[in-house]
């Protein structure tokens, strides 16, 4: 090999090195996105599991593995790129290959079934499930028991700490119901409501209408999807250098 071409072989595999230090980082930046969804804080994964569709959170625990394994795999392609041997840059590139197919199931599965959540789904499930009679045949309804509590305790906790009311306002209970929920009205520091007349009657701030539920589905999986493209957008091309670079090695 010429002092010339030996140069460029260097400045391209400190190049790889680089790209594959890039994928360790963006790696175990975004493990903690999935560890945020899967841990689920704002305790929204009852609403997602009674609707018969957890799919974006098996999504989540894909992300979650596929970026560790980004970055251990990335950790290994420096090292295989630095020594430049066949059969380690080979079994890098195997491995990223697959890690590869896992973040695209994770980021399409997350980025589609996000949009599955529509609001008249929850709506559906708020009216049916919401603080009705538990069940008394036991075991076999625990199932329906946790998705009712969880169902009636998530509402009333994102009714207060959202400000909201509902999935589409207050007119949720009102037309199909003709119940006036509590957890709709404005509450001071102390948890106790502000003015309760005129929460009854809709008169704003003291009467919550704003919606954000969808938001907050969409707040949660853009972490897991769209950040996964990003990784793979930058993965592929990283993927393409290193089988180059293994097609100039003498066999």
């Amino acid at each position: 090999m010429t002092p010339d071409l030996d140069t460029k072989d260097r400045c391209f595999r400190a190049l790889l090195i680089w790209s594959n230090l890039v994928i360790a980082c963006c790696g175990i930046a975004l493990m903690p996105m999935c560890i945020f969804f899967i841990s689920d804080r704002g305790r929204l994964y009852v609403l997602v599991y009674a609707t018969g569709n957890d799919s974006i959170w098996r999504g989540a625990w894909k992300g979650l593995f596929t970026r560790f394994s980004l970055f251990c795999t990335s950790i290994f392609g420096m090292h295989a790129i630095a020594v430049s041997k066949i059969n380690i840059l080979l079994a890098y590139i195997l491995l990223m290959a697959i890690i590869y197919a896992f973040e695209v199931a994770s980021a399409i599965t997350a980025a589609t079934h996000k949009d599955w959540f529509v609001p008249d789904l929850f709506l559906k499930q708020m009216l049916q499930k919401y603080n009705k009679p538990l069940p008394d045949n036991l075991p076999s309804t625990q199932d329906q028991i946790y998705v009712i509590n969880g169902i009636t305790e998530t509402w009333n906790r994102f009714m207060t700490e959202s400000k909201c009311c509902g999935v589409y306002g207050p007119e949720d209970w009102v037309k199909n119901e003709s119940h006036f929920r509590q957890q709709c009205c404005q509450q001071d520091a102390m948890g106790a409501i502000s003015h309760l007349e005129a929460c009854k009657i809709g008169v704003s701030p003291f009467l919550h209408a704003q919606v954000t539920l969808k938001a907050d589905f969409i707040r949660h999986s853009f972490g897991v999807s769209w950040f996964g493209f990003a990784i793979l957008c930058w993965t592929f091309f990283v993927i393409l250098g290193v089988i180059f670079h293994y097609t100039q090695l003498d066999f």
